[in-house]
């Protein structure tokens, strides 16, 4: 499957639209360290464990509507208190061919 932030795949063309999907996810940060390096650590690894949770539910969303590809993703990201991160991607789900 392909992802992209842009609105068109260079080297293929869009078939088909099949529309526009969402992957979400919420995660909570569950350990903490006073010492201010590892406390990003941790903070860095719940970010992309959410991040990564998000997009292959984005994927699975455009398996669902038989796409091959997702164009014009956007990533939005929201956080409380520095302990919950929400995240959600947005994407356009499409068929694409490569060109000739």
């Amino acid at each position: 499957m392909i992802l992209t932030t842009t609105n068109s795949i260079e080297g293929f063309r869009i078939i088909e639209y099949k529309g526009i999907i969402t992957g979400t996810s919420f995660e909570m940060k569950t350990k903490f360290s006073f010492k201010t390096e590892k406390n990003k650590e941790i903070t860095t690894d719940v970010i992309n464990e959410a991040k990564e949770h998000a997009f292959q539910e984005l994927q699975t969303n455009a398996s669902n509507l038989n796409a091959n590809a997702v164009v014009g993703i956007n990533v939005d990201f929201e956080t409380v208190n520095g302990s919950y991160f929400f995240v959600s991607v947005t994407g356009t789900a499409v068929n694409v061919a490569a060109q000739k």
